[in-house]
């Protein structure tokens, strides 16, 4: 049987939890060799032990996305253990910040937001580049609904900024790119069952602000529930592999038909 991703070289950041690690195993069961960039390394250690107990192969390097630097290094460092070339990247790491009303959110919590979701995915594209502008390549770019479909969640206006200003930049990026014969797209979950929400902190002044909505009973209308990092990892396989040759510029929403509701 063929492996979807045989002999391919991916690069995921923030490979070490949630969608990202479910990513990596799923490219690593397809047969490609994944390079986990995380700054957090104890995490990312973990992941490429559970692709290497499959029959994988995987890497760690760390690299903090929110350092220029870092990434433009890392990237090197990839190249020159994949032998000069990276066939997909998955630019996934991010955070969904402080959840605070526009007027009392610090600059400074405002930056951090922005430097780690939108810079940390233009450096990631950016110092990928030189790597697969030879042999072509797939770029996919982890967004969300939020800043593209949804905007009732009150509190998220930079999270939901940066998920906006990934999605132009996916655009703008596809169309650059595609003279090299790479693709760049987007994925947009929704509610999904990963860490990530455990780590948002909330403003004390945030009910202040806040919108009362109430939806039909069953915010999640396909599955009821949240979904699951695998379930994105599916879509990400897909537009990673030659399946998706004549994908590109596109924006791809997996989340139960949850942001037709709470649009």
């Amino acid at each position: 049987m063929t492996l979807r991703l045989e002999n391919k070289l991916a690069v995921v950041t923030g490979g070490g939890a949630g969608i990202g690690q479910a990513t990596a195993i799923r490219f690593a069961k397809e047969g490609a060799r994944v390079f986990l960039l995380d700054r957090t390394v104890e995490k990312a250690e973990e992941t490429k032990q559970i692709i290497e107990k499959n029959g994988g192969r995987a890497d760690v390097v760390e690299c903090d996305i929110s350092e220029p630097k870092m990434v433009e290094r890392a990237m090197k460092e990839v190249a020159d253990l994949a032998g000069g070339k990276v066939d997909i990247v998955f630019a996934n790491a991010g955070v969904n910040g402080k959840l605070a009303p526009i007027e009392t959110m610090e600059v400074e919590d405002w930056d951090q937001t922005m430097c780690i979701n939108m810079r940390g995915t233009f450096a990631t594209v950016k110092y990928a580049i030189p790597y697969m502008k030879d042999n072509g390549g797939s770029i996919i770019i982890n967004s969300s609904i939020n800043g593209n479909r949804v905007f009732s969640n009150i509190g998220f206006s930079a999270y939901a900024s940066t998920k906006a200003g990934q999605a132009a930049f996916m655009k703008m990026a596809a169309l650059e790119l595609a003279r090299y014969k790479i693709r760049v797209n987007s994925v947009h979950p929704g509610a999904i069952d990963t860490e990530i929400d455990g780590k948002t902190t909330r403003s004390e002044d945030l009910e202040e602000v806040q919108i009362p909505v109430e939806y039909p009973e069953g915010g999640h209308p396909l599955a009821g529930e949240a979904g699951k990092p695998e379930q994105v990892a599916n879509l990400v396989l897909f537009l990673a592999s030659d399946e998706a040759s004549h994908v590109s510029g596109t924006e791809v929403y997996v989340d139960g038909a949850e942001s037709l509701l709470r649009g």
